[in-house]
């Protein structure tokens, strides 16, 4: 029987030493999340928080109640935009994210006025000379004829 005792012992110690010890986050106080409403005037723009979370409008994302945060608009052909959203206490006392939802009316970007390209200078031939051939060359000094004589002289 004293054998017996021993093995069970032995076993106790043996499965007391592979248990892991409980976890102590029941402690630890998560911070109380909240769904945000993002909206934005057109909708389809990316929003994201200054706490890393993104989406397309519209849409709601869980963001944690205290402190400020910044979401901002971007799609383009429209200027980017940021607001500012703030935890306010409730009447409950629990922070509440103040507006809900935010809303951005995007503005239009106003269209880039292209640069007028010059017009290339035209070139101005001389009198009695069609415009697509070259100024002729006098082959002889005083000589008027603009081409070579034919017959050598």
């Amino acid at each position: 029987m004293s054998r017996v005792i021993a093995v069970l012992a032995c076993g106790f110690a043996l499965a007391a030493c592979s248990m892991s010890m409980p976890s102590l986050d029941f402690f630890k106080s998560t911070p109380a999340t909240e769904q945000l409403r993002v909206e934005s005037e057109p909708p389809g723009a990316d929003a994201r928080t200054t706490q890393g979370q993104s989406c397309r409008t519209p849409c709601e994302l869980s963001v944690t109640s205290g402190g400020e945060i910044a979401v901002s608009y971007s799609l383009n052909g429209y200027q980017p935009q940021t607001l500012q959203v703030r935890a306010e206490p409730s009447p409950d006392g629990a922070p509440r994210l103040q507006p809900n939802p935010v809303y951005a009316e995007l503005q239009a970007m106003r269209p880039t006025p292209a640069k007028k390209k010059k017009a290339p200078a035209k070139k101005v031939a001389k009198k009695g000379t069609p415009p697509d051939q070259p100024p002729p060359t006098n082959p002889e000094p005083g000589s008027s004829y603009p081409w070579p004589d034919p017959q050598p002289r």
